[in-house]
């Protein structure tokens, strides 16, 4: 839904091109694509298709993603808006470092900042929504494509609420930035935590994978075989020579199940290590993953004290 109006009705001045001769340019797939992520998620739960609660532990989920994110401190987000050329969409042995679309899901961050900051200067009469509104709902019954520029972008926020807009984009888009747009989901009264039980999205999501994502501990995923599917760059699992041409086959001295591994991770705030079979070819090699804090999955935790712009947000309309 919100394509029809992001992407296929406004769209980027550089992706529009009159012919086949000309090439398509990507430089604004994080108002396209960033955008739409963020309005997804808001739209889903003022229409009721997820809760509150539900549309928070996505934020936190996608938050943890780019706090984690270690490619980060060498690649722009801009940068990514290249990657379906230059990578094609093919799998990446390293995605955590090298990163790849992350204008979609970061591009969501950076729009819960946009939309907070308005409302906090504004004292929450003002909104992305005012922008929306003003930049998307023109030109009633124009069937056509309307370009736009990110100086247009910068123009019509101004409007909305005066601020360095420019500034404020090249901080977060065009600069490397090592920490992650968190400021728009603090700013909306919610901070980014770490514990020891998954959020509700994250645990349905292993259920009905059967897999083990035990990236942000331990630093690798697994799925239901025990084939690592990720590797956390830099993380435990990577420092123990592991990649995602291998499969687990014990946990600890017995055969492997997501469970197991789940329960390994659990046992080493207790001081168990955590100790990984692997059959590599017609030998068997068990390698010990250096780590002691437990699980560490995402949530969201309320900032008492501090205006609940993000229950604003996804409040039903």
């Amino acid at each position: 839904y919100n394509h029809s109006w992001n992407g296929k009705y406004r769209r980027g001045a550089d992706l529009f091109t009159a012919n086949f001769n000309t090439p398509m340019r990507n430089s604004l797939l994080w108002v396209y694509e960033g955008q739409t992520q963020y309005y997804g998620n808001v739209l889903a739960a003022r229409s009721g298709f997820v809760t509150k609660q539900q549309a928070l532990d996505l934020m936190a989920n996608n938050a943890a993603i780019y706090d984690m994110r270690t490619g980060r401190e060498w690649r722009p987000l801009i940068d990514t808006t290249n990657d379906p050329i230059v990578a094609a969409r093919r799998a990446l042995p390293w995605s955590n470092w090298q990163r790849s679309e992350d204008y979609y899901s970061e591009g969501q961050l950076i729009w819960t900042d946009v939309d907070t900051l308005i409302r906090e200067r504004s004292g929450n009469k003002r909104s992305l929504d005012d922008f929306a509104k003003a930049f998307f709902g023109v030109n009633d019954g124009d069937w056509g494509t309307l370009t736009y520029t990110r100086a247009e972008i910068v123009a019509t926020l101004n409007k909305i609420e005066p601020y360095d807009w420019e500034s404020f984009f090249k901080t977060r888009v065009d600069n490397v930035a090592p920490k992650a747009p968190l400021a728009g989901i603090e700013r909306g009264g919610y901070r980014l935590v770490y514990g020891d039980t998954p959020n509700g999205v994250w645990r349905d999501g292993e259920v009905r994978s059967r897999a083990a994502n035990l990236l942000y501990s331990i630093g690798l995923s697994a799925d239901q075989n025990g084939k690592i599917t990720l590797i956390q760059w830099n993380g435990p699992a990577w420092k123990a020579g592991l990649n995602t041409s291998m499969t687990i086959t014990g946990v600890n001295g017995q055969a492997y199940s997501s469970d197991r591994l789940r329960a390994a991770v659990a046992a080493t705030k207790n001081g168990t290590p955590v100790d990984l079979l692997f059959r590599i070819g017609e030998t068997f090699k068990t390698v010990r993953v250096d780590y002691k804090g437990g699980h560490r999955y995402p949530r969201l935790e309320r900032i008492e004290g501090k205006p609940a712009y993000l229950d604003n947000i996804l409040a039903s309309r």
